[in-house]
């Protein structure tokens, strides 16, 4: 499946132009007091400005040439400081998922990753920079019943569980190109973050392998 477009709110709408204007830095499409939209390659990223008394946050990553992982971590480290896990590393490969990521947090609190995965044939040419950013790949849905919204995906989005059957705390849904991390509320968010998952509002427009086009806004999901 592919993650179209994800909608988000923020506390802070200034820092986040900063941010993703000249960190990042992603096309700024529309920005006003009200709404932040960019393109992440061939995903549109928007942020809201939530009510002042909002503090939560989200997990999402962005795609990368399967082949770049590390001239887009070397990027990205003279911008931000990468998470690194309770044993000081910063960048988490995976056997399962034959992929290699990266996290880091926007001024939001918001986790983020670039992964590169290696079974996506995605190549590309020039050195690593924004442009490089192939689609945002992930977004993280937070949930009372991980299976119950599992089954709800499955059924109304025509997608299949990644890697996998999942468990009742943590399960991925969809492919490479986008996956659902549904994960249960107060499982806390990898690399050792110390965050725990949170509901908080979101937009999501995708397109199944079926090229049908499908929409979903929550919590709750379930």
């Amino acid at each position: 499946m592919r993650i179209d477009r994800l909608d988000l709110l923020t506390n802070d709408l200034a820092a986040q132009r900063k941010f993703y204007a000249s960190e990042l830095p992603l096309p700024i499409l529309e920005a006003s007091g009200a709404v932040l939209s960019l393109q992440a390659g061939r995903s549109l990223l928007t942020f809201r400005q939530a009510p002042e008394d909002w503090n939560g946050f989200y997990h999402f990553a962005f795609n990368i040439p399967e082949d770049q992982f590390q001239e887009a971590k070397e990027w990205l480290s003279r911008r931000v400081m990468p998470i690194k896990d309770a044993k000081g590393k910063d960048e988490f490969p995976s056997k399962e998922w034959n992929a290699h990521s990266v996290y880091f947090y926007d001024p939001a609190g918001n986790i983020l990753e670039f992964i590169a995965r290696h079974t996506l044939d995605e190549h590309l040419e020039r050195p690593f920079g924004e442009r490089n950013i192939l689609s945002i790949s992930e977004i993280g849905l937070v949930s009372d019943d991980v299976p119950g919204t599992v089954r709800r995906l499955q059924s109304e989005m025509n997608i299949n569980t990644y890697s996998g059957p999942g468990s009742d705390t943590f399960t991925a849904v969809g492919d490479e190109h986008g996956l659902f991390i549904v994960v249960k509320r107060g499982r806390i968010w990898f690399p050792d973050t110390g965050k725990p998952a949170v509901l908080a509002p979101l937009g999501v427009e995708i397109t199944s392998d079926m090229e049908a086009r499908y929409k979903l806004s929550g919590p709750p999901y379930e």
